[in-house]
């Protein structure tokens, strides 16, 4: 799946600020909601975060705290929504 991420915070103006990456698809489990995201936003957290918050060592840290889209799968703890 695709995702947009950084590796090491700093300013936007970087070359690195914001990659395309591909990573696994994630697996609804517990309490998750696994969606299918249509759009994002940008908000005030993503942005403090991408300046302050590096990744932990050789990791991404992916961004999007805001998203719209439809409920794929549910984790097993999951009691409203289907």
């Amino acid at each position: 799946m695709k995702a947009v991420a950084y590796q090491k915070a700093g300013p936007i103006t970087s070359p690195e600020a914001l990659v395309d990456i591909e990573i696994d698809t994630p697996v609804a489990k517990g309490h998750d909601l696994l969606v299918r995201v249509q759009a994002v936003s940008v908000n005030p957290v993503d942005t403090k975060i991408r300046k302050n918050v590096s990744a932990e060592q050789s990791g991404w840290k992916i961004l999007g705290w805001d998203a719209v889209g439809t409920v794929e799968a549910i984790g097993d703890k999951v009691t409203q929504f289907k």
